[in-house]
């Protein structure tokens, strides 16, 4: 089963996310923070990484841009899952390199089309 990487500083959201993917017959692995996401994606090379943008120690666009710009995890897909709903917010994770956009709250079946979309 292919790996998902979640990432999200609230555990709630990181179950909840975790929950949808293994419904899509993923694995989900688990990071709370921007820099366990680098990390994490070059050890285990997921074939998708769900993204939460405000954390603490480093931002969602950030550790989008530094996944984008590394070799070793630049063509992983990055789908941001975030509150931050406007179209600069869009813009500003197109342009770190995001593959995808979901605002929180999202519905499973949102998450799983996503899912599907990129795996």
């Amino acid at each position: 089963m292919p790996i998902i990487l979640v990432v999200d500083d609230v555990q709630t959201d990181r179950e909840l996310m975790g929950k949808v993917v293994s419904s899509t017959g993923n694995t989900p692995e688990y990071a709370a923070d921007g820099e366990e996401a680098v990390d994490k994606a070059k050890a285990s090379k997921p074939a998708l990484i769900l993204l939460d943008v405000v954390m603490p120690k480093q931002d969602g666009f950030a550790t989008c841009r530094k996944l984008k710009k590394d070799p070793d995890t630049a063509k992983i897909p990055v789908v941001l899952v975030t509150s931050k709903n406007t179209d600069t917010d869009r813009f500003w994770g197109e342009k770190q390199g995001a593959d995808g956009y979901i605002v929180k709250p999202f519905t499973p079946d949102d998450l799983s089309k996503m899912i599907r979309k990129f795996v």
